[in-house]
């Protein structure tokens, strides 16, 4: 049975991820941040005590700006494999935090390559490691994006996450680490963090549909975008780790679509016209922004045989639908007498 270790586990693409693999019977191990609150909720239908026989998912607590648990997990889970997911991953919240993002981002990734290479050394065994990229590090090169592309990131994030991809090429090359970098464009689900904008829209119109919520304030409406469907795209994460060589993969579905698009199609879903519930708040514009992305995946259709299933109207559909059913529990509850915290306006 081979071992998976997971930086990110709770995040949308570690659930995906951690399910996609153990459908294949691997065994997968998940690095915990310490929280007051739980935070587990996408991968708690995957868990199963560790008395278990039959569990395949096990958590650990650890930290990327923690050097020595990542050193100390490695030596105790003995991966095959390892996805490195975690991040501060707000391109927002990036310009309020940008040195923590640096650090947990940039720094992270240095940290876990460093572990890495430690324990190949110590045990003569060859990890393989993949490294979550973002679109963003494109920032504002012209579109269409791909592998040849020049970066020019528009966010403290995309610098971090610029910088973590070049250790990651450093260390392959320099200590012939099997690191492979995956640039992925926007990928969203039902899972989706509600603060980010895809999110943001389907879950306001869930509550927009039932009456729980008035009006929906975004920014720039004209930003463009390659989104496809987080479930699709660890697919193609774990296909890079099957290769005899380690490279560099953009994974996009090679179609763009502006915020104004996604708007429009998400309140369609419901039956509503977006204009008569959407404002604008400067709030939400980017110091920098970042105009147009769209990913040429040809590389990886070639090489990994990677290509997207979900449509962007079958994403959009499954958000709202995810979410008017979300919307629908909690009218429940108000009916019954409980309070709904409210989401943050400041977002």
């Amino acid at each position: 049975m081979r071992k998976a270790l997971i930086t990110g586990i709770t995040g949308q693409d570690g659930s995906y991820l951690a399910e996609f693999l153990i459908a294949r019977d691997y065994q997968v191990h998940g690095i915990l941040r310490r929280a007051s609150t739980f935070n587990t909720g996408r991968i708690d239908h995957l868990y199963k005590d560790a008395h278990d026989p039959e569990a395949r998912l096990f958590l650990h607590y650890g930290d990327l700006t923690d050097g020595s648990s990542l050193r100390r997990i490695l030596q105790k889970v003995e991966p095959d494999e390892i996805y490195n997911l975690g991040a501060q991953s707000h391109v927002k919240v990036s310009f309020d935090q940008s040195e923590y993002t640096a650090d947990v981002v940039a720094t992270g990734t240095l940290r876990l390559l460093e572990a890495m290479r430690d324990y190949c050394a110590a045990t003569g065994r060859q990890v393989k490691m993949y490294q979550a990229c973002s679109s963003e590090m494109f920032g504002a090169a012209s579109p269409p994006q791909n592998e040849s592309t020049a970066f020019y990131p528009r966010s403290p994030y995309a610098v971090a996450k610029v910088a973590g991809y070049w250790y990651c090429v450093n260390y392959r090359e320099a200590y012939s680490l099997f690191v492979a970098n995956g640039l992925l464009f926007n990928h969203e689900s039902p899972l989706r963090g509600e603060t980010f904008v895809t999110r943001k829209i389907t879950r306001a119109v869930g509550k927009i549909s039932l009456g729980l919520q008035k009006k929906l304030y975004l920014g720039n409406l004209e930003a463009r975008r390659d989104w496809g469907f987080a479930g699709d795209y660890v697919e193609a994460m774990w296909l890079m780790l099957q290769q005899d060589v380690a490279d560099d993969f953009v994974v996009a579905t090679g179609e763009a679509y502006s915020v104004r698009d996604f708007v429009e199609a998400a309140f369609g879903c419901a039956g509503l016209n977006w204009k008569e519930y959407v404002e604008i708040d400067s709030r939400y514009m980017r110091p920098t922004e970042v105009d147009f992305l769209l990913g040429d995946a040809s590389k990886a259709r070639r090489q990994l045989g990677w290509r997207p299933q979900v449509k962007f109207d079958e994403l959009v559909r499954m958000m709202v639908d995810g979410d008017v059913e979300l919307a629908r529990r909690e009218a429940t509850l108000l009916k019954a007498g409980h309070l709904i915290p409210a989401a943050s306006s400041a977002f």
